[in-house]
């Protein structure tokens, strides 16, 4: 099975940009779908955006044009790129690794490995 460690998460001021991290190990990450989610207080977990063994990637439109999912196999790390952030987004980020089909799904209970969070805050 993989291990997912995020980090990169702290506080910016809206507009500004952030870039979490998710290192795996015991597993090569490329061969999972491999995605983010996130969770503010008092709301579900949802996706945030996802990249599959052949690097295509998909969006929540709340995120759509403003953040970039990729992938470096290298590193065996995946990364968010958050830009133009507002206070919205505001919210604990979860990176996940799907065993099994290869396609690219928004629904947590289709993933079977989680990290432990890491907190991103936008100031207004």
């Amino acid at each position: 099975q993989v291990q997912l460690v995020e980090s990169g998460g702290g506080l910016v001021q809206a507009g500004g940009s952030l870039t979490l991290s998710c290192a795996a190990s015991g597993r090569t990450l490329r061969d999972y779908v491999s995605g983010w989610f996130r969770q503010a207080r008092g709301k579900e977990r949802e996706f945030v955006g996802a990249i599959n063994w052949s690097s295509s990637t998909r969006y929540a439109d709340s995120v759509k044009g403003r953040f970039t999912v990729s992938r470096d196999d290298a590193k065996n790390t995946m990364y968010l790129q958050m830009n133009s952030l507002k206070p919205e987004d505001t919210a604990v980020y979860y990176c996940a690794a799907r065993q099994g089909p290869l396609t690219i799904t928004t629904a947590s209970r289709e993933y079977d490995y989680w990290g432990q969070g890491t907190q991103v805050t936008v100031s207004s």
